[in-house]
């Protein structure tokens, strides 16, 4: 693919999870911390960020099987999965996690609640994971810019 069209599409793709709110303006403050130095910070962050929220999940999911009444465990777990969500700009997800960290206070867990932060956590996963596959044929000079 032509490099000029490569550059549009990495830049259609990135709004395209703006406009579908799966990101947020903390992604352009992210973008904003790049430089010659750490040109792929982003990405460094973003995959530190999967680490992380994959091991919380795990824990999660060992509480809701071992503990379920354990709400102020699980909302622990939750409340650090959404600030680890919050400061990369993954808005959908953090949105969920608000959603399950309020049916803790509730204390009524469903199963389907945390299906849904697993379910938007794996969606997310993927579309960024082709954002940067793509990013990076484009190289850390011509990187897309944000339209903030």
């Amino acid at each position: 693919m032509e490099h000029s069209n490569l550059k549009r599409l990495v830049t259609s793709m990135k709004q395209n999870l703006f406009d579908q709110g799966y990101l947020d303006e903390q992604f352009y403050e992210l973008e904003n911390l790049e430089d010659d130095i750490s040109p792929n910070f982003v990405e460094e962050v973003v995959n530190t960020y999967f680490k992380h929220s994959s091991r919380l999940m795990t824990n999660i999911e060992r509480a809701l099987e071992t503990n379920p009444g354990d709400f102020h465990k699980l909302d622990s777990y939750m409340q650090q999965f959404k600030g680890s969500s919050s400061s990369i700009g993954a808005s959908k997800l953090k949105n969920e996690c608000l959603q399950f960290h309020e049916k803790c206070e509730q204390e009524n867990i469903e199963g389907r609640s945390f299906q849904k932060v697993k379910s938007e956590h794996g969606i997310l996963k993927q579309k960024l994971e082709a954002y940067f596959q793509l990013l990076r044929q484009v190289g850390p000079g011509d990187r897309a810019t944000s339209s903030n």
